[in-house]
């Protein structure tokens, strides 16, 4: 069965789509640690990410940072932290976070956003894209 991230890039689920490649896929979290929390995915549904191959592992990499410089651009924020924990879905993820302490990073504090807010976030994430 498709992951939920599957779904997300087959267009079956709808999402706030930040970036795509042949191979790769990004869009914000929709339960968010704070506000420009997105994630990034290997088309290639893989559970783990030490399963990766290391050419799709250092792609996957190259792909996050490209998404992650923009973050940093367009999201007022200390940095944008990166974490890959994948407990909740089987399918690869890199957490991509607008850090202003520890506490953005812990996945206890969530920001409750608008549909409105998280468009314009997207909006301003592409643009630096």
């Amino acid at each position: 069965m498709a992951s939920i991230f599957t779904k997300i890039i087959n267009g079956d689920i709808p999402s706030y789509k930040i970036a795509e490649d042949d191979d790769h896929f990004a869009f914000l979290d929709i339960n968010p640690n704070s506000k420009g929390h997105t994630l990034c995915v290997p088309k290639k549904e893989v559970d783990k990410i030490l399963d990766l191959d290391e050419e799709s592992y250092i792609k996957l990499m190259a792909f996050s940072r490209k998404v992650g410089v923009a973050i940093e651009k367009a999201v007022a924020c200390k940095r944008v932290g990166m974490a890959v924990i994948g407990l909740e879905v089987p399918h690869v993820h890199v957490h991509l976070i607008p850090l202003q302490s520890m506490a953005s990073a812990t996945f206890q504090n969530k920001e409750n956003l608008s549909a409105e807010e998280f468009e314009e976030v997207a909006n301003q994430i592409r643009s630096y894209l």
